[in-house]
This record gives C-alpha cells, structure tokens and sequence, in this order.
C-alpha cells in the first residue's frame, strides 16, 4: 500500500492515519445515531449502519490514492461501532435483570476483544498470498453481504415502546371504525430533527455532567489507547527480534484473543461474586459496583503482561515468552472493558445506549492517536523501557475501580439520570410483586 499510493511510513506513520480516521468515525458516528435507536427501534439502528459499511468497503477495495481510503474507512468505521454500541441496548431489552444480562454481555465483550486481533489475522492471511491488499475489502464484502439476508430473517425489534407503538399503528389500520389506541411512544412524538440532536446532546451531556460515565469512559479509553498503541508495536518488535513476516505477526496478535477467551471462562466467578453481593445490600439486589470485582485483577494482569512483553522481547528469548505476555494483557483489557460495559448497562438501563456511545467515544479517540507514537516510542525507548512507560500508566489506571467501589454507592445517590434510568425498572418490580 505505502508503494502503491507513494506514501511514505519512515519517521511518521503515515499508513496508520487509514486506521486512525477508522477509529474516528468510530468515536464520533455511535454519537448521533446510536441514542436514536431508543426512540426509533434498534432494527433501523442495525441495518442502516450495515448497509453503509457494506457500501463504503466498494470505495476501499478500488481506491486510486491515500485520500479515498482514509475518508471512506471514516465512514465504514463510524458504520460499524453504530452497529456494535446498539448490542448493548439490545441485551438491555431482551435480558431484564442483572443476573441474565451477564451471559449475553461476556460473550458480546469477548468478541469485541477478539476481533481487535482476528482483523489483523485475517488481512495478514490474504495479502501473505498473492492476493493484493484491496482483496481485504473484497473477502469482507463478500462475507459480510452473504449475511445480510441471514440477519433480515433472524433480528427482530427488541425496544418494547417500538413494538407497542407498531402493534397500536396495526390496530388502527385493522379497525379504522374503532376508537383509535395510541402507544405511549406515539403520544408527543418529536420530529426526526429534534431526536438528532437529543440524540447527540445526552450522550455529551452524560460525559460531562455523570461522574460515573466520565470515570469509566476515562479509565476504559486510556486502557484501550494503550493497547492499539502496544498492538501496533507487535509487529515491529517480532519483525525486529525474530524477523517474523506480516502474516507470523498476526499470528502472534492471536494471543489477546487466547487471553480474552480465558478470561471469559474465568468470568463466571465474577457474575456469582456479583450476585452473592446481593446478600449485603439493603434492597436485596445486587451491588452494582459489584460488576468491578475482576477488573482490579484484570487491571493488574493488563499492566504485568505490558511489563512481562517488554523485558523479554530479546533475541535470545523464545518466541512464546513474550507472546504469552500478550495474552496476559488480553485477559485484562477483557476485563476492564467487561466491566465497563455490565456497570455502565446496569446503572444507566433506561439510557444504556447513551452512556456506552460516550464511552465509545473516548475508547475510540484514544485508539485512535495514541498509536501514532508507538514507531517513535520503541524506536527511542527500545522495546524494554516502551512497553514499561505504558506498564507504569495502567498501574496508575488499576486504581479506578478501586476508587469507585469505595465512593460508587454515594456517586449513585447524587446522580439524576440514574434515579430517572432505574424508575422504570423499580416500577415493574412493584407490579411483580403485587405492589
């Protein structure tokens, strides 16, 4: 690609600005669209943004220069996390409580880490062929195309105001005769226009006046930015040590997902610490800052696999030593961002989508800058005092859940839109319980 479209990558990276305007659109996109999905229906949310990035891969798989690739990846990479952050508004709708949400979300934040290294897998594999790198953009096409008729006949609506407000619009059709019945949702509908900007101003307004949302959202950003920049020195460091080609190094990335999977057989533990929490509460339900126990061992296990693939990316050392550092920190960052995600989803459930598309936000911003210092990093520090520099920022970081499960009750209380987000909730318990 750098000889094909004359751009240089020596002293800057110039080649990651494709990957930076990815995660660009990524942070800003989920924004303006996802909190809509709960005023329109996540089926809408769903395929709109599929479609576009089906769309947007045509112009990256032809691209004629480096301009093309860096806007078009902005719009299929703003696509794509549309899509993502609707998952979690969907596992909201579908599993109620607590205790049935957990499942659904390990295994949605297991994929999330998995895919960060199965992408490189996957494009490593066809361009090691003879296949040229717009053939990345052509097997996606291809693939993610087939799917779409799977998932028309396989997704349904799961937001329940939608669903009712469809079931009223079939009623009125049925019986024009009849006393129209109106859904909730349809009563002082807004305007398209007016949702937009709702839609763009919670998530916003979240960020900066919800401590929890701003804590969490700086705490998973941070940690995500310095795994995109740590990712993106894997490949210097075994193309350097063990003169490892592209596609051996995607190999190697393979290990986050080894550590994410294991870490997600681990996670079990977690949701019966979680629920056992339950007992010490005065409602009888569970803690909600119950959901960060295994984030601090995680966080402590991110920050040791830093510390661990750096001083041994020697020559004279195996391969597996330093890889195995890898997985260390893919079991932590599944960790953290698992507990961002079950936390933020539990005390924010009314306006899930919100929240998640502000931490979106800063997880995406962070991934997509800090990376462009990883060539300049390593290649000043060396790989040893690189990887320790960003060891040294997570353990600062391993102190965020621990703050919060010592002040997260008394930040709960102070916080509006969590009393507004869990009324609903409160009430159907009461009508359940014959209240």
């Amino acid at each position: 690609m750098s000889a094909l479209f004359n751009v240089s990558n020596s002293g800057f990276p110039y080649l990651f600005f494709a990957t930076t305007s990815w995660n660009i659109g990524a942070a800003v996109v989920p924004l303006l669209f996802v909190p809509l999905t709960e005023t329109s229906g996540r089926m809408p949310g769903y395929f709109g943004a599929y479609i576009v990035f089906l769309i947007f891969l045509i112009p990256c798989a032809v691209a004629q220069n480096f301009e093309t690739m860096v806007v078009c990846r902005f719009f299929g990479g703003g696509a794509s996390s549309v899509a993502i952050n609707i998952v979690g508004g969907t596992i909201s709708d579908v599993w109620k409580g607590p205790q049935q949400r957990s499942l659904p979300l390990s295994l949605f934040g297991t994929t999330s880490v998995i895919g960060i290294a199965l992408g490189p897998f996957v494009g490593g594999a066809i361009t090691s062929t003879y296949l040229s790198f717009r053939w990345i953009y052509w097997v996606l096409l291809i693939i993610t195309g087939g799917l779409l008729p799977v998932f028309w006949f396989l997704l349904v609506e799961t937001r329940g105001d939608i669903i009712l407000a469809r079931e009223a619009k079939k009623w009125r059709k049925n019986n024009p005769d009849k006393e129209p019945r109106y859904a909730e949702a349809e009563i002082d509908m807004p305007s398209v226009a007016t949702r937009l900007k709702v839609s763009f101003k919670r998530p916003i307004k979240m960020l900066c006046t919800e401590w929890v949302v701003f804590s969490q959202t700086l705490w998973v950003s941070f940690a995500w930015g310095l795994l995109f920049l740590f990712q993106s020195s894997v490949t210097q460091t075994f193309s350097t040590n063990y003169n490892y080609n592209t596609f051996q190094t995607s190999l190697i990335q393979l290990s986050l997902s080894v550590g994410a999977i294991i870490a997600t057989f681990v996670n079990p533990i977690q949701d019966h610490l979680y629920l056992q929490s339950a007992k010490r509460s005065k409602t009888g339900t569970p803690i909600p800052e119950a959901r960060l126990y295994s984030s601090i061992p995680g966080s402590l296990l991110f920050t040791a696999g830093l510390f661990w693939y750096g001083w041994s990316s020697y020559p004279s050392l195996p391969w597996i030593v330093p890889t195995l550092g890898i997985g260390c920190v893919g079991f932590g960052i599944y960790s953290i961002y698992l507990a961002v995600v079950n936390y933020l989803t539990d005390s924010y459930e009314k306006y899930n989508a919100s929240a998640l598309s502000a931490a979106s936000l800063g997880r995406n911003t962070f991934g997509a800058f800090l990376p462009l210092a990883s060539p300049a990093l390593f290649t000043n520090l060396g790989f040893q005092w690189g990887s320790s520099l960003l060891g040294f920022v997570a353990l600062v970081l391993s102190l965020a859940p621990v703050l919060l499960l010592v002040k997260g009750e008394e930040i709960r209380k102070r916080s509006p839109f969590m009393k507004e987000a869990t009324f609903a909730r409160e009430a159907t318990r009461t009508t359940e319980d014959g209240v």
